[in-house]
């Protein structure tokens, strides 16, 4: 299998090197790996050339997460595409065992894996709704991601299947990718910890945009809108996003924006009139 790694950074030059490492230690030798620098004004670009010269490095301006993702897959070479968020990094043997798991399940075009989650430098334990499996798992991703980017192995025909990144989306793209993708796609599950999922830094985009589930809003909406569903995954659509809604629209009335409480008040009725 000859696998791409895509890493998107912006700004982490200080986390950038444990990533990094993580991939050129690996087990399995990936094809190529190419940073996607989304605009840095740290020591990224220099740290890449005196340390990491032997990777690919693409420069681009500040255009969000998705573009640099979507860059990084334009430019790769394998058939194969993984995913490293520059603040996580990987387990010596995780390439190997995704790679040996899709050769034994060849049916399956998307891998992803169990995580480990690190808080302000301190292990903590996932709660039941972030839960990993495999699988038509589609139901399963509806509340919320669950699966980690930088847990992903992926066939590159399924960007032209289901289409790139959106990069309208300041937040939960890989969210809205997942669903599109899951909601056709059974997934392949390696239930091991293969990466350390790292949180609690002030540059998250959870920490620097209000109200994720408005994104959610947006990608369930488009899925509505745009894409076939079963009866009974188009059922739980809709009422997940009539859950979403109502509680974004009570939030907004409480702290009285009331034009954005009758916007989600609409996206509500909207759908429950199906």
């Amino acid at each position: 299998m000859l696998i791409s790694v895509v890493i998107p950074s912006y700004n982490r030059a200080h986390t950038l090197s444990r990533a990094l490492d993580s991939v050129l230690t690996q087990s399995y030798t990936p094809l190529e790996v190419i940073v996607v620098d989304d605009g840095s004004s740290d020591e990224t670009s220099v740290l890449m050339k005196n340390q990491y010269s032997h990777c690919g490095y693409i420069a681009q301006p500040n255009l969000g997460v998705s573009s640099a993702r979507n860059l990084g897959i334009e430019k790769s070479q394998g058939e194969w595409i993984a995913f490293l968020d520059s603040d996580d990094c990987w387990m010596p043997n995780k390439l190997q065992q995704q790679a040996d798991a899709l050769v034994k399940s060849p049916g399956y075009r998307l891998c992803h894996t169990e995580e480990i989650w690190i808080r302000n430098g301190v292990r903590v334990n996932q709660m039941d709704k972030h839960s990993k499996s495999g699988g038509h798992i589609f139901q399963r991703c509806l509340p919320l991601c669950v699966i980690s980017p930088s847990s992903v192995v992926l066939h590159r025909s399924l960007f032209d299947e289901y289409g790139l990144f959106d990069t309208e989306l300041q937040a939960c793209e890989d969210y809205d990718l997942w669903l599109r993708i899951c909601a056709q796609e059974a997934v392949l599950f390696v239930d091991e910890p293969l990466i350390e999922k790292y949180g609690g830094h002030d540059d998250q985009l959870s920490h620097r945009h209000w109200g994720m589930d408005r994104f959610r809003v947006y990608a369930l909406q488009k899925l509505l809108d745009n894409q076939s569903l079963a009866d009974g995954d188009r059922l739980a659509t809709i009422k997940t996003l009539v859950t979403k809604c109502a509680i974004l629209s009570q939030g907004a009335e409480k702290r009285g924006y009331f034009e954005r409480a009758a916007y989600y008040r609409g996206i509500e009725q909207r759908y429950l009139a199906e």
